[in-house]
């Protein structure tokens, strides 16, 4: 049996090697919060049975072959090493609610280094309540595994729907497509779209030229969301999640005729600004950038595992990591823009726009593959450290599920995510579950405040809402 599983082998993608590297340990905590206490007697069954079988990786670990090549080796599973139960201290005050323990354990965990002869997974159950759920399981999974897309996928072949297990879970549609030059090159329409492809071809060269400074030669200011430490990958991280209405935040997207992605970053990037103003008066109109990470996959919503794992050398909806990111610069923050936070959404949806429909995108990708072949993976792994390193944060967004979903009779409760290992202070996930959306926040321990950061958040939110409903009952009033 060990011959057999060890002649089972397959090439590590570019992006997983970059992402497992000397250079960048990256690792994704997906969050689940229950309903009622966790019975773990099914823990075993459950991960044997339905979690191994989704992706071979997760029975694999990284090798390097004769040739320094990095591989998939199947192995044999010892499901006990990957389960953790962790132990609490009783707790002494009235509040019977463990909050401060489990932000200690999750901040811990995300320091930790999975072992690298096991296959790159764990999961953490938490049996002690907190003001937000009964129970918490937390799935440690390394990014070399696959992105959130593919993650998502696996999480949900695990899930069933509370109301009726028997039906699939509801995604709603994405539309993270990449664009397409086909339509543009046209024989019949190449004179009415000469223009465009002048205009496409002076973004693109703007577009790529601005994003190989960013990760080589120019650095965002120090600001109260940017240290600049050298080592910021081994500190210590604060995670903290917020949560909004999503139909209010599709009443703002409606009244403003934007996308729901132009209201959640123009969101985000006013709330940064107030919490930047906050610490230090003068930040708020320092140089700033995000970086907006994007599903590189010409698909909507989610396939089923086997559609990903069959699909790996196609273009549609193929597992591992299939990202690309965007160089977004936060807007400053001006005594006009303070009054009408809504400048913020319209800059956000004018900038992330033109940056989707330039070509900067895919040319980044090719200039990585060059430096992996002309210098080795090594050599790519730290010019992405240096795209991270040189940015003031990270934003990535997953859909969920409309319904309430499951885990063997557990019903959860709340969902989201959180990526560690990035070089920066700061890092943003953006999760949408049952109706609400979960705005979860990993900062450095020490040097971000993580409860004026949420208190900024909701002002930001308060304020857009406001700015937003006045417009439509003027809009009313004229009518």
């Amino acid at each position: 049996m060990e011959s057999f599983l060890e002649e089972i082998t397959e090439p590590v993608s570019p992006t997983g090697q970059y992402l497992n590297s000397s250079a960048l340990c990256i690792y994704i905590l997906g969050v689940l919060e229950f309903e009622i206490p966790i019975q773990d007697f099914q823990t075993m069954s459950l991960l044997h049975h339905v979690f191994l079988p989704i992706n071979t990786r997760f029975s694999s670990i990284m090798i390097k072959d004769q040739n320094g090549e990095k591989k998939w080796k199947k192995v044999e599973v010892k499901l006990e090493e990957h389960i953790n139960i962790p132990t609490f201290p009783t707790s002494k005050s009235s509040n019977p609610n463990y909050d401060e323990y489990l932000d200690d354990y999750m901040s811990k965990i995300a320091l930790e280094h999975l072992p690298q002869h096991r296959p790159l997974w764990e999961i953490h159950i938490i049996k002690y309540p907190t003001s937000n759920a009964s129970s918490t399981l937390i799935f440690k999974l390394h990014h070399a595994l696959g992105d959130g897309y593919s993650l998502m996928g696996a999480l949900l072949s695990c899930l069933q729907r509370v109301d009726n297990p028997s039906l699939p879970l509801t995604i709603p549609n994405s539309s993270q497509v990449m664009p397409q030059l086909s339509s543009i090159f046209n024989a019949k329409t190449i004179f009415k779209t000469l223009p465009s492809i002048f205009s496409l071809a002076f973004q693109t060269i703007s577009d790529f030229g601005w994003s190989v400074l960013k990760s080589s030669l120019v650095e965002d200011d120090e600001t109260p969301i940017r240290s600049c430490e050298e080592d910021i990958n081994f500190r210590h991280v604060d995670i903290s999640s917020i949560s909004f209405s999503l139909d209010h935040m599709k009443e703002v997207k409606s009244i403003l005729g934007v996308s729901l992605n132009d209201v959640i970053a123009g969101l985000i990037f006013f709330g940064l600004r107030l919490y930047m103003q906050e610490i230090n008066l003068k930040s708020s109109k320092a140089e700033s950038t995000a970086l907006v990470l994007l599903n590189a996959r010409n698909i909507k919503g989610y396939k089923s595992i086997k559609e990903m794992v069959d699909n790996t050398n196609n273009n549609g909806a193929s597992w591992g990591n299939r990202f690309a990111f965007l160089h977004i610069p936060i807007p400053k923050l001006s005594e006009t823009r303070f009054s009408n936070p809504l400048e913020f959404i319209f800059e956000a949806h004018k900038e992330i726009t033109r940056k989707k429909n330039s070509l900067a995108t895919p040319l980044t990708g090719m200039l990585l593959n060059m430096v992996k072949k002309l210098r080795g993976p090594e050599a790519a792994a730290r010019y992405l450290h240096s795209t991270l390193r040189n940015s003031s944060t990270t934003i990535s967004n997953i859909i969920g599920p409309i319904e309430q979903m499951a885990l063997a009779n557990h019903p959860v409760k709340g969902l989201y995510f959180m990526v560690v290992g990035p070089p920066e202070s700061l890092t943003i996930t953006i999760m949408s579950y049952m109706g609400k959306l979960r705005i979860a926040f990993g900062m450095e321990k020490g040097f971000i405040n993580k409860e004026k950061m949420k208190s900024c958040m909701e002002n930001s939110f308060e304020m857009i809402i406001v700015a937003a409903r006045k417009i439509s009952a003027k809009t009313q009033i004229k009518i």
